[in-house]
């Protein structure tokens, strides 16, 4: 059997408080569980020592006997010095997708094509000033 130390769900509407319970991986959030080891109160501000409250011999025992601590346990239990928590680093997380991708590569190619255009034309510009400069002025005939 597959053991979970996770985030069980009590309190009321708008008030969340969790329990930190060890569950098969196959039960419900807030359902069977085997022991509790702690509670996390979100509602507590992030400096206030009674935000999360662990039984940390007990977390590492359950981590001993083979129990897989979900993300957000994860870093509670690094927080507290019984797992150390590999940092995620996930850097395609932020790319865009494929059809947007598309539409700013149609973009920036119809943008170069009018940059050449007006590239071209100046240039044209520029060698008939060139010529016209280079041209003997006539002198009116008198």
């Amino acid at each position: 059997m597959a053991l979970k130390i996770r985030l069980a769900r009590a309190g009321t509407k708008k008030r969340p408080y969790y329990h930190i319970v060890i569950a098969a991986a196959t039960s419900p959030r807030d359902g069977k569980y085997i022991d509790v080891i702690g509670a996390f109160n979100p509602m507590l501000p992030k400096d206030s020592a009674d935000r999360v409250k662990l039984d940390t011999v007990k977390a590492a025992e359950w981590l001993k006997k083979g129990a897989q601590p979900t993300d957000r346990v994860a870093r509670f239990l690094d927080k507290t010095g019984v797992k150390k928590r590999e940092a995620r680093n996930n850097p395609n997380k932020a790319l865009p997708g494929k059809k947007r991708m598309e539409r700013e590569k149609a973009t920036a190619d119809a943008l170069a094509k009018v940059e050449a255009a007006k590239a071209a034309e100046a240039a044209k510009a520029a060698e008939a000033a060139a010529a016209a400069a280079a041209a003997p002025a006539e002198a009116p005939a008198a």
